[in-house]
């Protein structure tokens, strides 16, 4: 099978916080379970360093919207890794292979005679003497009365045009804006309505995509399809290749989301690889983001890619709810945020990665708390997982010399183990990640009861062939267990292989029979209570919420 998965891709105008890292990482999840099943994967995404956010933050600092860039793609890059994400190709907006393909998605598309021009008005500044790129108008939204930007509602997710906007200012000077009237291309979204209409009743149908993906969807859907401005007046960005238009950029909604399609040519070109079978209607297809980002993935990428003729369609969107942090809404502009490069700084990269899996906001806002993390670390990584396996280990270590004892595995665990396969496998394609590290760490709990039941500083002294069965039934626990949490705490699975001696991971059951282990070292260290206050103090001194 051919898994495509995608990871949205962060503006590269500021560092990373929780609530990015809680919509991304199903997608490593995802590329290392299929990884383990031997399934034909491409994982990709990138630093979009095209958006109007950067060129906000290039005035702010006074330097270029590429040195800002050139900042935080290096700085994601870096974050990334040590959350150990699996990126196949992570790339970025500004690089010239991304800019050739989308440049030739939109002439296919000018083509097809699905973008044509159309003068329009758009918003302009006096002041700054300019054309304002969307994003830098702001206002109130005309849906839900809330404060917006001009190209969406973060509130009720509804797509806007800035000329919607009521209430209306200039981000960068604070005046009104006028309207002037301008020449535009424009992306004939409304020739899909039919379509997209039958291709999200039939997802629906099939329990595809989460409740948030479909609803959401299907609001648009119901209120019509529009066309859309597919060109803007922007500093920065992909020039529309059309003679007499060079200076003109193509809007990033349409850019960004092309990502995952330059990405994978890239990917292609550079390991010599065709990339055409993750682009074929058979393609089982992830794209992992926020809700803010579902009718970007579902309604104007599956658009893109039928008006290009290619009928790979998303088969799953994966749209997490928000984040919160300590009961309060993330705020970036605020500073109430947990961010990543200080972190992972700070943190086992697997406790990271258990917190936002198990607290996942997978169908609903979930909330980020101090304490909460620093006693799940230590309950259930340290005291549950970690303490089975060392106890088990140095149990070996100093009754059996290390070696592993050969025993009869106990049936029942052998069946459970079997069937986690199962079960956690389906969980996880099904983008169930909660539920499937929920159930692993029922069986991680039970593991501990069961050395518990069978005591077995007892029975080395009373029933030598006994110990050696729940020892080797011990053993066999933790190393199926390395592989079956493997795609959620990939850090200390790699420990427990070591430990092992097993040489490749996988998704079927394995045995460990008769060998020496390897210097067996505590997964975690426990994490001292006292952080949980150093870490809110820290949080409400660097924000001016109070």
């Amino acid at each position: 099978m051919n898994v495509l998965i995608g990871g949205a891709w962060p503006y590269a105008n500021g560092s990373l916080h929780l609530g990015h890292i809680a919509s991304l990482l199903p997608g490593d999840i995802l590329a290392r379970y299929y990884r383990l099943k031997g399934e034909n994967v491409l994982y990709v995404s990138g630093s979009d360093c095209n958006g109007t956010p950067i060129t906000i933050r290039a005035r702010q600092e006074g330097c270029t919207a590429k040195a800002i860039a050139d900042r935080y793609h290096q700085e994601f890059r870096e974050c990334f890794e040590k959350l150990g994400f699996t990126y196949d190709y992570y790339t970025r907006t500004d690089s010239e292979h991304h800019h050739k393909i989308v440049q030739k998605i939109f002439l296919e598309l000018l083509d097809n005679k699905k973008v044509y021009k159309k003068e329009m008005e758009q918003a302009f500044c006096g002041t700054c003497d300019q054309f304002l790129p969307d994003r830098f108008v702001e206002g109130k939204c005309p849906n839900c009365g809330k404060d917006a930007r001009g190209d969406q509602c973060d509130h009720c997710s509804k797509i806007l045009d800035p000329l919607e906007l009521l209430k209306k200012i200039c981000k960068l000077c604070g005046e009104s804006p006028t309207t002037r009237a301008t020449e535009h291309f424009y992306f004939q979204l409304s020739a899909f309505q039919a379509q997209l209409e039958s291709y999200v009743r039939s997802v629906s149908e099939k329990g595809l995509w989460r409740d948030n993906a479909i609803k959401l969807t299907e609001r648009y859907l119901k209120e019509g399809l529009h066309d859309r401005a597919v060109s803007r007046d922007l500093p920065i960005g992909v020039p529309v290749p059309v003679k007499g238009y060079e200076d003109k950029k193509i809007y990033v909604w349409m850019e960004a989301v092309s990502g995952y399609y330059s990405a994978s040519k890239k990917w292609a070109e550079e390991n010599n690889e065709d990339d055409s079978a993750f682009w074929r209607e058979d393609t089982m297809s992830y794209y992992i983001h926020g809700k803010d980002n579902i009718p970007f993935h579902s309604i104007i990428w599956p658009s893109i890619l039928l008006g290009i003729n290619n009928h790979s369609l998303p088969s799953q969107i994966v749209s997490n709810e928000y984040l919160t942090v300590e009961g309060r809404k993330l705020s970036t502009s605020k500073n109430w945020a947990v961010w990543i490069p200080d972190l992972v700084d700070h943190y086992h990269p697997d406790s990271i990665r258990y917190f936002l899996t198990i607290n996942a906001p997978e169908n609903r806002d979930t909330d980020f708390s101090w304490r909460e993390f620093v006693y799940s670390h230590n309950s259930e990584l340290l005291g549950a997982y970690g303490n089975f396996v060392n106890r088990t280990l140095k149990f070996i270590e100093k009754s059996f010399a290390g070696v592993i004892p050969n025993g009869k595995i106990d049936e029942q665990i052998e069946v459970k183990v079997k069937t986690l396969y199962s079960e956690a496998g389906v969980l996880i394609e099904e983008a169930h990640f909660k539920q499937a590290l929920e159930k692993l760490f029922e069986f991680v709990r039970s593991a501990n009861k069961y050395f518990d039941v069978k005591q077995p500083w007892v029975q080395v002294k009373e029933s030598p062939e006994e110990c050696k069965a729940t020892l080797a039934t011990c053993v066999y626990i933790i190393a199926n267990l390395a592989q079956l949490l493997s795609p959620f705490l990939p850090f200390s699975s790699d420990c427990v292989r070591e430990f092992l001696a097993i040489q490749e991971l996988e998704w079927e059951p394995i045995e460990v029979n008769s060998i020496t282990i390897n210097d067996v070292q505590p997964l975690f260290e426990r994490l001292d209570v006292s952080v949980i206050d150093l870490e809110v103090r820290k949080l409400r001194e660097q924000s001016s919420i109070q």
